[in-house]
């Protein structure tokens, strides 16, 4: 079930980028502790999430597991460390808590951050928990409410710093087939317009599908179909009629 499980780092408030990724590469692990027996993986990120996919691709081909592909989801290293200094103000923007379930997808719905309503009724019952959860800390302001958020995220201002740094040169260095979904082009920094330009990556722009930064909430089917396509160009290899290698296999 989604958030049920705990980090390898002493407290579940650190969320520096080590310990994303460490977590991440532990996690795959287990699920697939034989590497012989793995299949091709394809490693898809949202926003933060893009950039843990990103840094654990090397570690996880170091350990001899196939990388397919990995897929960036709406996130570019110069726009996201350009909006952190105004995280705490979107922070203060949003309620503390919620009465039902109900209310935090309608929440979510109104203010657009989510543009598709069966897409909410699906994710937000995972991003809350009840206020008397040990899950999360309590405070007087989320008490208030019957459901608070199940992460603190202003706990975990002193990470935000190492998430993105260096995520567009590491994304064009990976050794697999790279695809970045954005929700509007305008949002490359120079790093990967370069890239793009010289055909590092596969880009894909959703701004047509009416989607915003949540492209997976937004329109899940047509971020399906392209995930499913850039899987098929590049699960393998062929040249004249034979397969010569995985992508991935290094």
């Amino acid at each position: 079930m989604p958030g049920d499980m705990t980090t390898s780092s002493q407290s579940d408030d650190d969320l520096s980028i080590n310990v994303l990724v460490e977590d991440f590469c532990s996690l795959l692990q287990t699920i697939y502790p034989d590497v012989a027996a793995a299949p091709n993986l394809m490693l898809v990120g949202h926003s933060m999430g893009g950039s843990v996919c990103v840094r654990a691709c090397p570690i996880l081909q170091q350990h001899k597991y196939n990388i397919a592909g990995v897929a960036v989801l709406d996130v570019v290293e110069g726009a996201a460390v350009e909006a952190l200094p105004h995280m705490h103000a979107i922070l203060n923007s949003r309620p503390e808590g919620f009465d039902s379930v109900e209310e935090a997808v309608e929440w979510h719905v109104n203010t657009g951050l989510i543009r598709n309503p069966a897409s909410a009724r699906v994710s937000i019952p995972s991003i809350v928990v009840p206020a008397d959860s040990p899950l999360t800390p309590s405070t007087r302001a989320n008490m208030e409410f019957k459901y608070k958020w199940r992460t603190p995220l202003r706990s975990t201002a002193p990470y935000w710093d190492s998430w993105f740094p260096s995520l567009s040169s590491l994304f064009l260095g990976l050794r697999s087939a790279r695809l970045l979904v954005l929700a509007g082009a305008e949002r490359l920094d120079t790093t990967l317009m370069v890239g793009q330009m010289q055909g590092k990556f596969w880009l894909e722009v959703m701004a047509g599908s009416g989607v915003g930064h949540l492209v997976h909430e937004d329109d899940p089917t047509k971020l399906a179909e392209i995930l499913a396509d850039f899987w098929r160009r590049n699960e393998r290899i062929v040249v004249r009629g034979n397969v010569i290698k995985a992508v991935g296999e290094v």
